[in-house]
């Protein structure tokens, strides 16, 4: 069998094993796709290159931890999305100091703390579950652009965002009582100030 029909588990086998080049062969079999979902998931082109670095050097790391319990694939995109709730969160931490040091806006440490609370459930979700309900709730896509955009029928990104948002609403109720507003399942998840804009490009500078 030559390189270029090895399978996804055989290029990271043979990269744990010492292969120098396995792990860019499978990078560039994924990068597009992983691309998308590093885009989809910041809003933001700069951001999404830099999550996306952080995640491949994190999978290049951490590839004799793979468990083969899932797909090579599956397990790219877990840490790519990863990759990118924490430069989200660590973006908004820092804005919010910021925002807080110069008094342009009043205190907002109870929406800071909601968003927090929503990405730790997020991070709790399958990866599927996860990409689709970042893609729809967070950042506005159509259920076909999604569905596009990771390569699935339109009825497996309404499962998934449905399947999720659910999950989503028992983990938000084991933190906090049931009945807030903010926390209804299948609405809104506020991950961005009231009147922002989320996954504006101009919003990353």
């Amino acid at each position: 069998m030559g390189h270029s029909e090895r399978t996804d588990a055989e290029l990271l086998a043979a990269h744990v094993a010492g292969d120098r080049y396995a792990f860019a062969e499978l990078y560039t079999r994924h990068h597009r796709r992983l691309r998308r979902l590093a885009r989809l998931s910041t809003g933001c082109p700069q951001d999404a290159e830099d999550a996306l670095q952080e995640a491949m050097l994190a999978a290049h790391r951490s590839a004799a931890g793979f468990r083969h319990n899932a797909a090579v694939s599956s397990w790219l995109h877990r840490i790519v999305v990863n990759a990118c709730l924490d430069r989200t969160r660590r973006k908004r931490f820092a804005c919010t100091e910021l925002l807080s040091t110069h008094a342009i806006v009043g205190d907002r440490t109870a929406e800071v703390d909601t968003a927090l609370e929503v990405r730790a459930a997020l991070r709790r979700l399958p990866v599927n579950q996860r990409a689709a309900v970042i893609a729809v709730d967070m950042h506005g896509y159509s259920v076909a652009d999604a569905a596009r955009t990771f390569g699935v029928p339109p009825g497996t990104i309404k499962s998934r965002c449905a399947r999720g948002r659910a999950r989503l609403a028992v983990l938000l109720r084991q933190t906090h009582p049931p009945g807030a507003a903010a926390r209804r399942p299948g609405g809104p998840i506020p991950l961005a100030p009231e009147g922002a804009a989320p996954g504006r490009v101009d919003d990353c500078a």
